[in-house]
């Protein structure tokens, strides 16, 4: 059992997270400081370096935990999927929820532009990405597709693509999409 001031702990921590999380999105990576952290938290700002070794490692970690839950979903609606024709209609199905421009969106634009500049991020970042290239690639080798783990690689940067481009709006349209990522796959 734990104690009252290690919940405490916990909450606060919970809580710098949930602000780094509301706020990357809306000011952009770069913009979050301690100080508006921590006003978002509700907390006094010598907090956040006691509960994180740096802001950047706040921001790393919230970012990460949010990107995690996003991909877990997508392995969620896979494990649906018997052909990899309706794998391709799944994915696209369970990213139809973001519109390059809502909040987690721009959360993971800006995760990837700072992970091009933050060897941290880019090795949690870039290893989640691959790991889930892997499951998936292995997925549809599993299912007779050629060259898996490619075409998994190929499928998963298109889609991230047209989030990117869905955020610029400048999205195309989802049935022509799903059918020219289906070919991917048969």
């Amino acid at each position: 059992m734990s104690s009252p001031a290690a919940a405490r702990g916990q909450e606060v921590r919970r809580r710098l997270l949930a602000a780094a999380v509301e706020l990357i999105p809306e000011r952009g990576w770069s913009a979050v400081s301690t100080r508006n952290l921590a006003e978002r938290a509700g907390v006094n700002p010598s907090v956040v370096h006691y509960h994180f070794p740096s802001l950047s490692a706040l921001l790393n970690e919230a970012t990460v935990g949010v990107l995690r839950g996003v991909l877990h979903e997508v392995d969620k609606v896979l494990d649906t999927a018997r052909t990899p024709a309706e794998a391709v209609e799944a994915i696209l199905s369970s990213v139809q929820q973001y519109t390059g421009d809502d909040p987690t969106s721009l959360l993971a634009i800006e995760a990837y532009l700072a992970a091009t500049r933050g060897e941290p991020l880019r090795e949690e970042v870039g290893g989640m990405v691959a790991e889930f290239r892997h499951r998936f690639g292995r997925w549809l080798g599993e299912r007779g597709v050629s060259d898996p783990e490619q075409t998994a690689g190929v499928l998963l940067a298109a889609v991230d693509g047209l989030l990117l481009h869905r955020g610029m709006g400048t999205g195309v349209d989802s049935g022509a999409t799903a059918a020219v990522l289906r070919r991917l796959v048969s």
